[in-house]
């Protein structure tokens, strides 16, 4: 499934984000679904190339209370509204994924209001799951069904019924027909009927074989539900949870653990698959009302845009918007928001998710490679990410200083796409220096070239050299090596016998070991390609 391997999902709760009543009326439709026309300048900045939207279908009150699978929900606009947005969307390469909600319906689904009206004479009775007239639902029906959970107004379909299954796929069909949507996010995956699951595919991948099915999935074994006869996919809470809480805790072990389970080496379970990745969505807590430590956003979305699987932002949360739920209600998660009125937005993060975007489409090795971990510690992390044709490196630090990081690497530089700086190897091995709250992701020289050219990134994106002392001047205070490490001069020295100027430094990593070079030799240059540049650059 090439084209998911290869987006950045965006998600909105559309009833929300564009400010929908809470309770759908009878009133004609009101065109609220083209507010998103005008966030796609937004979107192809960020990267975005897949939008997850929502229920969109007619319901009663929060979407997944369906009243008919066949028509926009008339609080968002009408068929013809939707399709116009469709169109634009894909005419700016954004693929489209809806919500299938096929394990209940609301009250006022059609069928369940003629069993309502004419009870057991109604035809649709079958089409609910456990419908009985043996005694009256807690709602005050004079018969019993299944609702989602125990909660009433959410009623269970019989996916077993041939003519339930009809409608549904029908649906799906006009979906495909008159949309053009190129996916479905499956709710409740977990509690459909797999049997469902197969016809759906067979259905869909009939009519286009590169449709995506993703189910929403909270616990259990994903090869489950995604395998070749059900789903493409699966929703990663697994790694949703460690995303936040490996933060919060000062300890990397929790992320590593579950990245090795799922994608490492040849042990992977879940190698073959591309999860659907995510921090927050209509349903938890904003990842900004999670996260202890605002200065930890960054990184956690450095993991989410580099780990294994398809990363996916839910609106609003590229400024870092807050939000948690309240008094068993979602609606603080599901704002409406307009651009240019956001709150107390978070520029800083939204550049770094701009940068993450076009790092992420300029690699392969992140949508298609291998997961390695290198180095796990409470506060620091690196792993690799590595296809035969080309290698990534993340190296993460959650602490809130500089914190050197060891890790042996398959080449004999790496270059830093967030600041241009190269590093060299030790043989093989590399000890580099990682910012506070900070991440480096790197490449190897070449690669970095291209991504340059490829990002059309300015020129300032490379980190430049400070000015080096004037030569045969020695400054006391903190010196780049060429290789990448960090050293302190203490002073200036004579040997005894030969009155050779010697310089004393000691190492700003590890056990800050004491060295002693000529300073000849250290105010002095070496070749790398065929330039001269200095041994030691003096940096403050």
């Amino acid at each position: 499934m090439n084209w998911v391997n290869e987006s950045i999902f965006y998600h909105i709760y559309p009833l929300g984000f564009c400010g929908a009543p809470q309770q759908n009326g009878q009133d004609a439709p009101v065109n609220r679904i083209g507010k998103l026309s005008g966030w796609i300048p937004h979107l192809r900045e960020l990267g975005v190339n897949a939008l997850y939207i929502g229920p969109v279908f007619e319901s009663s009150e929060h979407g997944y209370d369906t009243r008919d699978y066949y028509n926009i929900d008339r609080r968002l606009g009408s068929n013809e509204d939707f399709k116009r947005l469709c169109r634009e969307l894909h005419e700016n390469g954004i693929r489209v994924v809806l919500d299938g909600v096929f394990n209940h319906v609301g009250r006022e689904f059609w069928a369940f209001q003629d069993v309502q009206k004419n009870g057991s004479a109604s035809p649709y009775c079958g089409w609910f799951h456990n419908l009985n007239f043996g005694g009256g639902s807690p709602l005050g029906d004079p018969f019993w069904y299944e609702g989602w959970q125990g909660h009433y107004n959410l009623v269970k379909l019989n996916l077993r019924n041939p003519d339930v299954v009809s409608h549904l796929l029908g649906a799906v069909g006009m979906w495909i027909d008159e949309f053009g949507i190129d996916g479905l996010r499956l709710d409740a995956a977990d509690c459909v009927d797999m049997d469902f699951f197969h016809q759906l595919r067979n259905y869909c991948k009939g009519r286009n074989p590169d449709f995506w099915l993703m189910g929403e999935i909270i616990h259990g074994d994903y090869n489950r539900w995604a395998n070749p006869g059900a789903l493409d996919s699966v929703t990663n809470y697994e790694c949703r949870k460690g995303l936040y809480s490996s933060h919060n805790d000062k300890n990397y072990f929790e992320i590593a653990y579950s990245l090795n389970r799922q994608s490492g080496g040849n042990g992977g379970i879940y190698r073959s698959l591309c999860l659907y990745n995510f921090v927050d969505n209509h349903d938890v807590n904003r990842l900004a009302s999670t996260l202890s430590n605002h200065s930890h956003l960054c990184n956690v979305y450095t993991l989410l845009y580099t780990m294994p699987g398809v990363p996916s932002l839910y609106y609003g949360s590229e400024w870092g918007v807050q939000g948690v739920r309240q008094n068993h209600s979602d609606a603080p998660l599901r704002p409406c928001l307009d651009l240019g009125s956001i709150p107390s937005p978070n520029l800083a993060l939204l550049n770094h998710l701009k940068t993450l975007g076009k790092i992420r489409h300029a690699l392969p090795a992140l949508q298609y490679g291998g997961y390695d971990q290198l180095t796990v510690k409470n506060e620091q992390l690196a792993f690799l990410r590595a296809t035969p044709e080309q290698q990534v490196y993340v190296a993460l630090n959650l602490s809130e200083h500089p914190e050197y990081i060891e890790f042996r690497g398959r080449t004999s530089a790496l270059v830093d796409l967030f600041t241009g700086t190269r590093f060299e190897t030790n043989d093989g091995n590399f000890k580099l220096e990682l910012p506070a709250y900070g991440a480096r992701i790197f490449v190897e020289p070449h690669v970095y070239e291209q991504y340059v050219q490829q990002a059309d990134l300015p020129a300032a994106v490379s980190q430049p050299e400070p000015a080096r002392p004037e030569p045969r001047t020695l400054k006391i205070g903190r010196y780049r090596h060429f290789k990448g490490n960090e050293y302190e001069v203490i002073g200036c020295a004579r040997h005894s016998e030969t009155l050779e100027e010697l310089v004393v430094y000691r190492a700003l990593y590890g056990e800050q070991e004491l060295w002693v070079r000529p300073l000849e030799m250290f105010l002095g240059d070496v070749e790398r390609d065929g330039k001269p540049i200095p041994r030691f650059t003096w940096i403050g």
